[in-house]
């Protein structure tokens, strides 16, 4: 018993356990030094100006070469010819740098050339789409964090190429966020950077696209790419005028507006709900107007949101004519004061009518409404004539001028009789 167990035990001996490829591939040396020196070696006999081979080369090289592991290294070696090391400048092995890269766009740069350079890259990533997150979320924020290492014109092609790149739907937004960085603001260099890349943008696509865009990347706020003494909407709107994008400075000024609109709607409606006087709600608005001031027409359109919004509807449709009336009366004291002219008081009817169009609990009533809001002096004879004859909104307008058509014909009558007895 005791020689059976001091016995040796059997073992497997030149068996070799095979690693699985993902293993091996994880623990591999990152050499991004040969993965550039592979890619010049797929180039070299290629012409820079060849674009259609320059894909085709590249297309290639991705079965053989680790595109997704040195994905980074890739796109800067297409976009500023060479690899980077932290802090934005090129890495210093004695390489040379990649004939074919965005930087080696024509100068004075034009979008059109560059756009060559981004459908390089655009076919590559339709091929291998696995590059588009390491573009959007490394490459690009890691090139603008760099922009004031370089040269201007340098700044210009890589700023035309994201532009063009986002423009197609290749690249987020987002990768602008980099740019807010202080270090960046100053001198304009952020603000300049993204007049470039709005540019290029725009040279595509709509400004509405763009927008979209600004939006699903979580840009929010433009001001924040300029430096602490330029951030107010004036300075903005007269940046984007001046670098020829009015576009952006209007598309910009509206979404302001629509901000403060919902700031006055959203203050309106609580000071109502609080109880608080006409005559508060009133010098609120005005000291509201003084520091952040909407267009009086826009303002006027907010305030009847903000008021109408108020009213706690009937569960009967028969009451509700009735007491939108009796509510409208109550409230036009906070309206009046703010219809200053012709202008505002056109506006405000057709803020009505298209009230009256989106929400048929009242529709009938229209021209009631018109009513009180003239003899609570709202609105004036002159604009509700006006209105009828060539103001009125698209949104059921054969419903609402005739509707309005015996007020119209009594005020038209009353202004003929006035003139007569002068």
């Amino acid at each position: 018993m005791s020689q059976q167990s001091a016995a040796a035990k059997p073992s497997l001996q030149g068996v070799r356990i095979r690693a699985r490829k993902g293993a091996v591939k994880a623990h591999a040396k990152h050499e991004p030094n040969i993965f550039r020196d592979q890619v010049f070696k797929h180039l070299e006999n290629v012409p820079p100006s060849d674009f259609d081979a320059v894909t085709n080369k590249l297309v290639q090289a991705g079965s053989t070469l680790e595109f997704l592991k040195y994905a980074d290294a890739l796109f800067e070696i297409l976009i500023v010819g060479g690899l980077l090391q932290p802090g934005g400048q090129y890495v210093e092995d004695g390489a040379p740098l990649s004939p074919f890269s965005v930087l080696n766009a024509k100068e004075p740069v034009e979008v059109a050339d560059v756009k060559q350079y981004v459908e390089v890259m655009n076919k590559l990533i339709r091929r291998y789409k696995y590059l588009q997150r390491p573009l959007e979320q490394s490459v690009l924020p890691n090139l603008f964090q760099y922009m004031n290492r370089w040269p201007e014109v340098q700044r210009e092609k890589v700023a035309v190429a994201a532009g063009l790149l986002m423009a197609q739907g290749i690249a987020s937004a987002s990768a602008l966020a980099s740019l807010t960085k202080d270090h960046l603001i100053k001198n304009d260099l952020s603000a300049n950077t993204i007049t470039l890349v709005f540019r290029s943008y725009l040279s595509m696509q709509s400004m509405e696209h763009l927008a979209g865009s600004l939006k699903r990347g979580g840009i929010k706020d433009l001001l924040a790419f300029f430096p602490e003494n330029k951030r107010d909407d004036k300075a903005l709107d007269e940046h984007f005028r001046k670098a020829g994008l009015p576009q952006v400075a209007e598309w910009w000024t509206k979404r302001q507006y629509a901000s403060l609109k919902e700031t006055v709607i959203s203050q309106l409606k609580g000071m109502l709900n609080n109880g608080d006087s006409h005559t508060d709600i009133v010098s609120a608005i005005k000291n509201q107007q003084e520091e952040q001031s909407l267009p009086e027409t826009e303002l006027v359109s907010c305030i009847w949101q903000g008021l109408i919004s108020s009213i706690e509807w009937s569960a009967r449709q028969d009451q509700n004519e009735a007491l939108a009336l009796r509510e409208i009366t109550s409230f036009a004291d906070i309206l009046e004061p703010f219809c200053n002219g012709p202008k505002t008081e056109v506006a405000l009817i057709n803020t009505v009518q298209v009230y009256c169009y989106e929400d048929t609990r009242i529709i009938k009533a229209f021209p009631q409404v018109l009513k009180v809001l003239y003899n609570k002096d709202c609105i004036s004879d002159q604009a509700i004539i006006y209105w009828h004859s060539k103001g009125s909104k698209p949104q059921g307008r054969q419903h609402f001028l005739q509707a309005a058509a015996p007020l119209v014909k009594f005020l038209q009558e009353q202004d003929s009789d006035e003139d007569d007895e002068e």
